[in-house]
């Protein structure tokens, strides 16, 4: 069984903030929807920390004991600026631990990838989701 790692979809409701691209890379933005995720994420069990900006878009760092999580988002360069992609990493089904150590990630990674299917699905804005893994497009 493939993780669910990638949702893409469409929305008008986040939109750049003035000069945010300045902050990133020209045409890219993301952080109403690294706010408005932030804000929602914790209401299903999830606690994100403060996001900040990554050349590619928005981070949002997870609090997870057992290794480091992450939530990336951002716009797609797409016709109509309103096409956004999220991201969980890890994205693989298992992390290294030490030197020959490996944890079982997909656990984790799919109560992530549950909370953040399920803060999308509830947005009335927010249209065709749709989720992969990143060996697939």
């Amino acid at each position: 069984m493939s993780l669910r790692t990638h949702v893409e979809f469409t929305s008008d409701a986040f939109p750049s903030y003035p000069n945010e691209e300045e902050e990133i890379n020209p045409g890219i933005w993301g952080k109403r929807l690294a706010e408005y995720l932030c804000s929602q994420l914790s209401l299903h069990g999830i606690t994100p920390e403060e996001p900040f900006t990554e050349d590619w878009g928005w981070q949002i760092p997870i609090k997870n004991e057992k290794f480091k999580m992450f939530i990336g988002c951002s716009n797609q360069l797409e016709p109509g600026d309103n096409r956004f992609l999220c991201f969980i990493e890890p994205s693989k089904p298992e992390v290294r631990k030490g030197l020959f150590g490996k944890i079982d990630a997909r656990p984790d990674i799919n109560r992530v990838a549950s909370a953040l299917d399920k803060v999308l699905t509830s947005h009335q804005d927010i249209h065709d989701l749709r989720w992969w893994n990143e060996d697939e497009k």
